[in-house]
């Protein structure tokens, strides 16, 4: 779920509606009687908030509604060498 989703606004929403759907939310979701819920809210009004994150999470997520590490997903690091031979190899060369 995204930050806007969670907030109920559009991704590109102004900084009034935004805030306006915090509050909403906030009275929906009061931190002393709803903590988890309370800190996802939280957690995407500050992301909405800061230009520079938004502008993060609109650039380099491949779709919207996905997480940033849905980029990544199936993806395995490739290794150049593996074991000791090539190590072996190099220093057996320099002598």
């Amino acid at each position: 779920m995204t930050a806007g989703q969670r907030l109920g606004v559009a991704e590109d929403a102004s900084e009034a509606a935004i805030r306006a759907a915090y509050l909403a939310k906030v009275k929906e979701f009061p931190p002393d009687r709803f903590p988890d819920e309370f800190e996802k809210v939280r957690d995407a009004y500050e992301q909405l908030s800061n230009p520079r994150s938004r502008a993060k999470a609109m650039l380099f997520t491949k779709d919207y509604a996905e997480p940033f590490s849905a980029i990544a997903e199936g993806l395995q690091p490739q290794r150049m060498f593996a074991g000791p031979k090539a190590w072996l190899a190099v220093l057996k060369d320099k002598r």
